[in-house]
């Protein structure tokens, strides 16, 4: 009876659990790298920077370095939010074909022990 109770969880309840963490991590990983937040800050400036701020009368030379100032300052903040995007989608692509992968072998997980049995007792050998 409980071989059974334990197939019925596994092939019902216990995918649907899986499948909703599943989900859940996705949600994770996209909170905890701030996919929206980085997309939409990709060219404001490094740790909002504000790099070489001039008044209206100031010289030509130094409104020149403030904005040379800003724009590497904008730079250094996008590729620094770009290599976390990357990273970030990577992790998620991964982790998505690794979840993609198991939800498809779900069904199979409760054979393997029988099948482990069946091959031994034929010799299999790897």
């Amino acid at each position: 009876m409980a071989i059974i109770d334990m197939l019925s969880w596994w092939y019902t309840t216990g995918w649907g659990v899986f499948t909703r963490k599943l989900g859940n991590l996705f949600a994770s990983l996209a909170d905890f790298f701030s996919i929206s937040s980085l997309l939409r800050t990709l060219f404001q400036p490094y740790r909002q920077i504000s790099a070489g701020e001039t008044s209206a009368n100031a010289s030509l030379d130094s409104k020149f370095h403030a904005f040379i100032d800003r724009l590497i300052s904008r730079c250094v903040g996008f590729v620094s939010r770009l290599l976390i995007l990357v990273v970030g989608f990577i992790i998620i692509t991964v982790s998505g074909t690794i979840g993609i992968v198991t939800i498809v072998i779900w069904p199979l997980i409760p054979c393997l022990p029988i099948a482990g049995i069946i091959l031994t007792c034929t010799g299999f050998m790897l």
